[in-house]
């Protein structure tokens, strides 16, 4: 039998759910010298913003048991050199549509970047980053308060013509409400988790190991929490969710949609191991046909019941 590994996520048909995570995957067309991108079901690129952006001061790497931190701080070329130099490379190695991660500062600059994208046929839907932990002054700062957040999406979708995804942040007190608010606001779906705030200390320097002290850990240990989350919102919510955090593998993937996923992002495994999401989807019918699961639309939000 053939297993159906297909998904439909804000109406745009995916051949399976492995969507490579921003931030872990660059623009994409950078991991065509490694495997064919296009098995991929689609892909969330690296965070954009209005101006071209160096990021944070190195170090913003550290390496954790069963994860990383990092503080890239939405290193980018500005969203005129994304639309104008980095999808058209991509268009040639890849022939799905794909996901433009926005961050800002500003709900300006918010407006500005993701509006950008309304005539980018390339890109079926805007993913909002609310929930950046390792930019100041904006970022995180967006995602855990619901009113700015509310606020934040309202002003965004007056001028999006794409459908709205909205990051979500696990450093909440609790992340149903926020995505309540974020819907409120006008969200065509979420996706969550992004990272938790995180550090680590060299102990020989006695100094952080991040130059900016604190980063996003993400990884296989986040896992447990994402999963938790992802139910609790997709219990809250009647909109689509897309979930995120230490998916490593299809079952994993398929742990992720019965907890109420419709597509899964795969973040931290890329940067260990270039290879991951092809794994993953090439994993995928033999682990459905070892748990008798004919088609992965059958068992989104299944644990919820």
């Amino acid at each position: 039998m053939v297993r159906d590994t297909t998904v439909s996520f804000l109406g745009y048909e995916m051949k399976n759910p492995v969507v490579p995570a921003s931030g872990t995957f660059g623009f994409g067309w950078e991991f065509a010298e490694y495997y064919d991108i296009d098995i991929l079901g689609s892909m969330s690129l690296k965070g954009t913003t209005a101006e071209a952006r160096y990021g944070n001061p190195l170090p913003r790497i550290a390496e954790c048991t069963a994860g990383l931190i990092n503080a890239i701080g939405l290193q980018n070329p500005g969203v005129a050199a994304v639309i104008g130099e980095e999808i058209p490379r991509l268009d040639k190695v890849y022939h799905g549509k794909v996901i433009a991660n926005v961050g800002g500062h500003s709900v300006e600059e918010y407006v500005t970047t993701a509006s950008a994208f309304n005539d980018c046929d390339k890109v079926f839907a805007v993913e909002l980053n609310i929930s950046c932990p390792n930019v100041k002054g904006g970022g995180m700062a967006f995602g855990t308060d619901a009113k700015i957040a509310k606020n934040l999406v309202y002003e965004v979708k007056k001028s999006v013509t794409k459908p709205l995804i909205v990051k979500l942040s696990p450093n909440v007190t609790s992340i149903a409400d926020m995505a309540k608010a974020a819907v409120d606001g006008g969200a065509d779906a979420v996706s969550l988790i992004n990272t938790l705030v995180g550090m680590r200390i060299d102990i020989k320097t006695r100094r952080p190991v991040i130059s900016v002290r604190t980063g996003g850990f993400s990884g296989p240990a986040v896992f447990p929490v994402a999963v938790r989350m992802v139910s609790e919102v997709a219990r809250a919510v009647d909109v689509p969710v897309m979930g995120i955090g230490g998916v490593s593998s299809a079952r994993d993937v398929i742990e992720m949609m019965m907890a109420g996923a419709g597509a899964v992002q795969v973040g931290a495994a890329n940067l260990v191991d270039p290879y991951a999401c092809k794994h993953i989807v090439e994993e995928l019918p033999a682990v459905m046909e070892e748990l008798g699961i004919n088609s992965l639309k059958e068992i989104i939000g299944v644990a919820n019941a």
